[in-house]
C-alpha cells in the first residue's frame, strides 16, 4: 500500500502524489448514481508535502474527523483541510443517502494519544448534557449507521419514521430534535440551523454525521430504542 489508502465499501483506492483523486457521482471514485452528489464533490491531493481534502463541490458539505472522534471539521464549498492522522473518517449526505469513506495515512502528521478516562459514547461533549430520550433521539436517527459495518452508505431516517421507531407521536420527536440541535448549536457545532428550506433533512443529517463521528452515540447505545420506547420523559 502506499503512502495513502481510501476505503469505500470494502474497495481500496491508492492516489500516487502526482495524481488528483476525484470523488463524487464521476470520478476516481464513482460513490453512486444519485442525482443529489455533485459529480465532482471532494477532491484529495497532495500539495507542498502534505495531503489536502478539498470540497470543490457548490451545494453539499462534509464532516471530517480522525478515528477516535476527538477532531472534528465540517468540510463546507470552497474550503480544504489538510489530511494529518493515520485514519480519517469523513461523512456526507445528499438527498436521503449518507455515504462514508475512510482515508488512511501510513506517515501521518499527529498521531492520537488516548488517555485512559477517555470514554467514547459518553452523554456530556464539552457543556452539553442529554437525558436519555434526547439520546434516544439521535440514535434512532442514527441506527442506519450505527448497524452498519465499516464504510458505505444508508438512509437517514424521516423523522415520522424515528418517531415511530421510538413509539412517540410525531410532535414530541420534532420538539426534542429542536431542543437537541439548539443545544449542540449553542456550543458551536455548525449546519443545525439556518433559513427557510434547510432545517427538515439537512438538520437531520448533520445531526447525525456530528454524533457518529464525535462517538456521541455508538452501537452500544442501541439498547436505547428499546428500553426509551414510549418513556415520556417530559
Amino acid at each position: 500500500m502506499g503512502d495513502l489508502a481510501i476505503d469505500f465499501c470494502g474497495e481500496w483506492y491508492e492516489p500516487s502524489d502526482e495524481d488528483v483523486f476525484d470523488i463524487g457521482r464521476e470520478g476516481d471514485l464513482e460513490v453512486d448514481d444519485n442525482p443529489y452528489l455533485h459529480r465532482r464533490f471532494l477532491q484529495i491531493a497532495r500539495y507542498d508535502g502534505m495531503w489536502w481534502l478539498s470540497n470543490v463541490g457548490s451545494m453539499l458539505s462534509a464532516t471530517i474527523a480522525d478515528g477516535s472522534g476527538g477532531m472534528q471539521a465540517w468540510l463546507s464549498p470552497g474550503a480544504r483541510i489538510p489530511l494529518v492522522f493515520s485514519h480519517t473518517n469523513v461523512i456526507f449526505t445528499a438527498g436521503p443517502t449518507t455515504y462514508e469513506f475512510a482515508v488512511h495515512l501510513k506517515t501521518p502528521s499527529f498521531r492520537h494519544e488516548a488517555r485512559d478516562e477517555d470514554q467514547a459514547g459518553d452523554t456530556t461533549i464539552g457543556p452539553v448534557v442529554f437525558t436519555d430520550s434526547q439520546k434516544a433521539l439521535i440514535v434512532a436517527l442514527a441506527e442506519p449507521m450505527l448497524r452498519r459495518d465499516g464504510t458505505g452508505f444508508s438512509a437517514i431516517p424521516s423523522s415520522a419514521e424515528a418517531a415511530k421507531r421510538l413509539g412517540w407521536a410525531l410532535t414530541r420527536f420534532n420538539r426534542k430534535l429542536d431542543n437537541v440541535c439548539d443545544k449542540l448549536d449553542r456550543v458551536g457545532v455548525v449546519g443545525l440551523r439556518g433559513g427557510a428550506g434547510k432545517l427538515a433533512t439537512n438538520r437531520r443529517a448533520r445531526l447525525v454525521e456530528h454524533a457518529v463521528t464525535s462517538h456521541l452515540v455508538t452501537a452500544a447505545d442501541l439498547h436505547l430504542l428499546e428500553t426509551m420506547t414510549g418513556v415520556d420523559e417530559g
